[in-house]
């Protein structure tokens, strides 16, 4: 059975009525039959029909043995960081999503947790920062923004060796793009927000665990702390998961094309995207990843906060607006949004320049976003630069093929 038929083929038909879509149970509260009796279900924080459908859906995506849907991707994250305790200590990816890094940095680190930032694109920074104390490995791989790739199988390979927890944030591959289970990871995290709900209407993220040990301790803390996905989200998670692998392999598509037409553009610097040659993270991403996902980051060749914000203001059909994953392309300026968190000087580092501009590529026509782009580097006069010429059809087409 074929990934996509095995997908459609989880999501279950309501056996009360056989509605081919699954219900909503917007309810707080279940009848008993008898104190402590019951169908099954008790208090929707605890557990809810419409949103186990989608905690075994998304199991059933990752390859894991438990699924759990939280109120956002945060709360999800900060589930799995309730594993640790005082004095433990985290390797994570220096180029990490700001909201992970402000959760790590301004929560956990009051705690007694303390957390290692390294390159870990680079297997000997990883063992290196290893120590008696380390408890978790934390991966983006491709990350946010600069797309870097990290061998999850090395990684894990590792982990395991040392008696170390690997945990992915696989929000930007999403499961039709990568699966790090598959590859030795031990929990996976999304921002469900992104890909998985895929029409930017809903906020939730989810953990995917390898073992039925790791997932009951993580649920714990989900229904303990309480942030857990209405129904009604649950319900909209469910509907993107439908519709997936097709919108992931179209975005996929016209990323390849728009990061092959930025590359030979004369007003930009660096191009960031797994798909192009160039990439050094290339051969481990073909390796490991299904698609090379809908996210492109770049530098213009004025690297400057103003040539970025005077780009990013004249783009027609690339929106400006924080997030990524929908239907409809965005376009961000991570260093004052995304990552604005990020201290100036630790972002750099991590090769978030001033200058770099993210787009997440949605469903419009490949030819009508090139044409977007092109015509916004057409304004552009950053530095003295000439105007960018005009691409005719034809050259288009040439850039899609190459």
């Amino acid at each position: 059975m074929k990934a996509t038929t095995k997908l459609l083929q989880s999501i279950p038909v309501d056996e009360l009525t056989g509605a081919i879509s699954v219900p909503i149970y917007q309810t707080s509260t279940f009848v008993q039959e008898a104190p402590g009796v019951n169908k099954g279900y008790d208090y929707s924080r605890t557990g809810n029909p419409t949103r186990q459908a989608l905690e075994n859906i998304v199991a059933e995506l990752e390859g894991g043995k438990v699924g759990l849907a939280f109120s956002s991707g945060l709360a999800a994250i900060d589930a799995v960081l309730r594993l640790l305790q005082s004095g433990d200590e985290v390797i994570a990816v220096d180029d990490i999503y700001g909201g992970a890094f402000r959760l790590f940095d301004k929560v956990y680190k009051k705690f007694g947790v303390n957390v290692t930032f390294v390159d870990t694109t680079d297997l000997t920074q990883v063992f290196n920062a290893i120590t008696p104390r380390t408890k978790l490995i934390w991966l983006e791989t491709p990350t946010n923004p600069t797309l870097k790739i990290s061998d999850i199988a090395a990684i894990a390979r590792l982990a395991q060796q040392l008696g170390v927890c690997l945990c992915v944030d696989n929000t930007f591959a999403s499961p039709a793009g990568q699966l790090p289970l598959s590859l030795g990871a031990d929990i996976v995290v999304h921002s469900a927000t992104k890909y998985i709900g895929g029409h930017s209407d809903v906020i939730a993220g989810v953990v995917v665990t390898r073992t039925q040990e790791l997932g009951d301790q993580i649920r714990f803390y989900q229904n303990a702390c309480g942030a857990v996905l209405s129904p009604f989200d649950s319900f909209l998670l469910i509907r993107g998961i439908e519709t997936l692998p097709l919108r992931v392999q179209a975005q996929s598509r016209s990323a390849q094309a728009i990061a092959a037409f930025l590359l030979q553009h004369p007003l930009v610097a660096h191009v960031y995207y797994p798909g192009l040659p160039s990439h050094p993270g290339h051969a481990i991403a073909a390796a490991q990843q299904q698609t090379f996902g809908g996210v492109v980051s770049f530098v213009l060749t004025d690297d400057s906060v103003e040539a970025a914000h005077a780009f990013v203001t004249r783009t027609r059909f690339f929106n400006l607006a924080e997030s990524l994953g929908g239907v409809k392309s965005l376009i961000a300026h991570p260093a004052t949004m995304t990552h604005a968190s990020i201290p100036a000087e630790r972002r750099r580092l991590a090769g978030v320049a001033d200058g770099l501009i993210r787009l997440s590529v949605g469903l419009e026509d490949t030819e009508d976003l090139i044409n977007d782009l092109q015509d916004a580097l057409s304004a552009s006069t950053y530095k003295g630069a000439p105007l960018a010429p005009q691409l005719n059809k034809q050259d288009i087409q040439w850039h899609r093929s190459n």
